[in-house]
């Protein structure tokens, strides 16, 4: 009997998983959102017990424990006091980062932030707070003693965002909804383009042997193979759309194609799987 997978995270403990990042893993687990929402907690490169020599590290500005004083947060989560005391406990939090705009990682920024008085800093201006600016792509973001730069990666929705971390060894990446530890993510059409997310695809598969820190799910080894892996998906399940179009005729609804697609969908994704069928047909011109 092989072991059992184990569980990446716990909710309400901070797990370090590279020289600059740690996860606290939300307690709202779901057919979307997996085990839960990951808020991920940077901090400058240190020793720690669990990694005697990252203090090692080309960026660390000498020897400490991790994390170190201040931290920068990505995705506060959903609006669970526990949850985010349990982030707030991390460090002093300089700086809030959101990937995107959906309430699994948004719906606890204003407590986050009235807890820790850190500015909000996201694509969308509505989701900043106080002195945060609207983020933008390419931006080289320096807080808590890490560099962070952000990668403008449209597709699950139009504000997606992608934060590298390039000196973390290896480089890792955080992949938001984008990429996922497990599974594909949904396409939220109309916001949403497959279009877009096929181009974010290409340009996240260009980080070879980066690790994947994503907002759902374990963290993932070569951004890039797991990439090349999720476009062929996706340009496979395009092929099937034709093909159904064809049978079915063009003027077929989005609820008939999905009933073929995704025959088997449990009914708590339905909606998320007639939105990525709808995004598909856009893509194809239906």
């Amino acid at each position: 009997m092989s072991d059992p997978k184990p569980v990446h995270a716990t909710p309400g403990v901070l797990r370090r998983v590279s020289a600059c990042a740690g996860v606290v893993l939300a307690p709202n687990p779901g057919p979307m959102t997996l085990d839960g929402t990951n808020t991920w907690i940077l901090s400058a490169p240190g020793d720690g017990p669990e990694h005697p020599n990252y203090g090692h590290h080309p960026s660390a500005q000498g020897r400490g424990e991790w994390p170190g004083p201040d931290v920068v947060v990505v995705d506060p989560g959903p609006l669970d006091e526990a949850h985010l005391q349990a982030v707030a406990a991390t460090g002093t939090v300089v700086l809030i980062l959101v990937t995107h705009r959906h309430g699994d990682h948004t719906d606890g920024i204003d407590r986050l932030h009235e807890i820790t008085g850190a500015p909000v800093r996201a694509a969308l201006p509505e989701f900043c707070r106080d002195s945060g600016e609207p983020l933008r792509d390419g931006d080289c973001i320096l807080a808590a003693g890490v560099s962070i730069r952000v990668l403008a990666t449209p597709g699950h929705t139009s504000d997606s965002v992608c934060f590298r971390l390039p000196h973390d060894e290896p480089e890792t990446v955080i992949t938001g909804d984008t990429v996922l530890g497990r599974g594909s993510t949904m396409i939220d059409h109309p916001d949403g383009s497959l279009g877009d997310y096929l181009r974010s695809l290409e340009l996240l598969g260009q980080r070879s042997g980066a690790t994947v820190l994503p907002a759902h799910g374990a963290p993932l080894p070569d951004l890039q193979e797991v990439c090349e892996e999720l476009t062929e998906h996706r340009l496979e399940r395009l092929d099937q759309v034709r093909e159904i179009v064809s049978g079915l005729g063009r003027d077929a609804s989005v609820e008939a194609i999905t009933d073929t697609v995704y025959a088997d969908v449990p009914a708590g994704v339905r909606r998320a799987a007639e939105r990525s069928i709808a995004a598909q047909l856009a893509y194809l011109g239906y």
